[in-house]
């Protein structure tokens, strides 16, 4: 089963209070399932980072084996495509969680948009951060 999953991660301040999410969507785009957590104090790649994972389980929960990623950080998107070299320690076992989890996956994409088009994770980020 494919499934299209939106994440974000943000902090309020860098590093700060953060928060995650995802939004999973099935083939025709209607939203099967959303999530969003507190992560505790953090930055804004990190969180970024932990909500592509979450993303992953969540979607793996739900039956994918096929998944499109669709996120905002344009460098957590070019560090799992490999063009960009992960140097930041604290990212280092975030990245290989990450691409432990996708490498459990038939097949996966992920693509980089403007946060406008991320919409809903966005949202839901800051709804989790406001509520703290």
């Amino acid at each position: 089963m494919k499934l299209t999953v939106h994440v974000d991660g943000g902090a309020r301040g860098n590093p700060g209070p953060a928060a995650i999410a995802a939004v999973l969507s099935d083939r025709d785009g209607e939203v099967i399932h959303s999530v969003s957590q507190l992560i505790g104090r953090a930055t804004n790649n990190v969180a970024e980072y932990r909500a592509l994972i979450l993303g992953i389980e969540q979607a793996a929960a739900h039956g994918a084996t096929e998944l499109e990623i669709v996120g905002d950080s344009e460098l957590v998107v070019k560090q799992v495509r490999g063009e960009y070299k992960v140097k930041k320690p604290d990212l280092k076992p975030l990245h290989a969680a990450a691409t432990a989890a996708l490498g459990r996956l038939d097949s996966w994409s992920i693509r980089h948009v403007r946060r406008e088009l991320n919409a809903e994770a966005d949202r839901l980020v800051n709804e989790a951060l406001d509520a703290a």
